[in-house]
């Protein structure tokens, strides 16, 4: 398996799991297929252009089964603060460390940045194995957004986590 910050070449492979994982795990995004499915390409490779956010995808046998997005703040009161966002494995590549591996990069791009020393994300309350991961990693609950998300008639809690980078798990 190979993780590399993906590139604006990127942007249509990317588009395709980016919609696949709206598709599957609605309940894990704010966004919805229905409002990305007719995005360009170019909303994509201008991300992949950014300064503020470093999105890496893991890639196996060539092919992209996994990314996430760590993003920058740019306010100069919350520059010591960044977020991770935008996480997603696909179903056959779970539980082969492929989502650990992406988090670890993740983290450590946070760590490269010296200012940086809180990593926030945000996790649907109910996905069991996407919080182990985050606590194993460190991440610590620190609140709940009550009925958070709202699909169809459905509402689903989300988890609020942070990691200090300045302290040991």
């Amino acid at each position: 398996m190979e993780i590399r910050q993906l590139n604006p070449n990127d942007s249509e492979i990317y588009k395709i799991l980016r919609l696949e994982a709206l598709k599957n795990n609605p309940e894990a995004f704010s966004s919805s297929f229905e409002e990305e499915e007719n995005d360009s390409l170019e909303k994509y490779e201008l991300r992949f252009k950014g300064i503020n956010s470093f999105t890496y995808g893991a890639f196996k046998q060539n092919q992209l089964v996994g990314t996430v997005t760590l993003v920058l703040e740019t306010k100069k009161k919350v520059l010591h603060r960044a977020t991770i966002v935008a996480m997603y494995v696909t179903p056959e590549a779970r539980g082969l460390g492929v989502g650990k591996s992406l988090m670890l990069q993740a983290i450590q791009k946070a760590k490269e940045m010296n200012h940086v020393n809180q990593v926030y994300l945000v996790v649907t309350a109910t996905n069991e194995p996407a919080k182990a991961l985050y606590t194993a990693l460190g991440f610590r609950t620190y609140g709940i957004d009550k009925e958070a998300l709202k699909i169809g008639d459905t509402f689903f809690d989300d988890e609020l986590m942070v990691l200090n980078l300045n302290k040991k798990a």
